[in-house]
């Protein structure tokens, strides 16, 4: 497995799927939701992980916030990969993008169910954000990337 940038069509088309398939096909959601206006930002870094036969397993991406500061959004790893670490790699790999271009902080906002994963990531919650759909109550998180 590795992460990588999308590049290609392809790359992007898998992304997309995989960004729906786990973060708004569950609740109803019409296809196209899964993409943000920002997504083509020059200032957004996308990153995927990538199986050994060639399957979109995991995505992520980052984008400036506020001086110093990155948020990161749409993480989503596929059902199949779920606890082997996927999610964990994809926020390494975003943090070390993030710190290697001068950003020193680190925000987001997790549903509620992930919570417990950023805080082993030491994320902390700052407070309570906003509810997804009315029925997914998230929580805003911060990490300090300073080292």
């Amino acid at each position: 497995m590795i992460i990588r940038q999308p590049s290609t069509a392809a790359d992007f088309a898998a992304y997309y799927a995989l960004r729906y398939q786990v973060l708004r096909q569950p609740w109803q959601q019409p296809p196209g939701s899964e993409r943000s206006d920002d997504d083509a930002a020059p200032t957004t870094h996308h990153a995927m992980a990538v199986a050994d036969d060639g399957s979109i397993i995991g995505v992520a991406r980052v984008q400036p916030s506020g001086p110093g500061q990155v948020q990161v959004r749409a993480v989503a790893v596929h059902p199949d990969w779920h606890g082997r670490g996927i999610g964990q790699q994809l926020m390494t790999y975003l943090e070390e993008y993030a710190a290697a271009q001068g950003f020193t902080e680190c925000i987001l906002d997790s549903r509620e169910s992930a919570v417990g994963f950023y805080q082993k990531l030491d994320y902390e919650i700052v407070a309570p954000s906003h509810t997804l759909f009315g029925v997914i109550p998230h929580f805003r998180m911060r990490k300090s990337l300073a080292t």
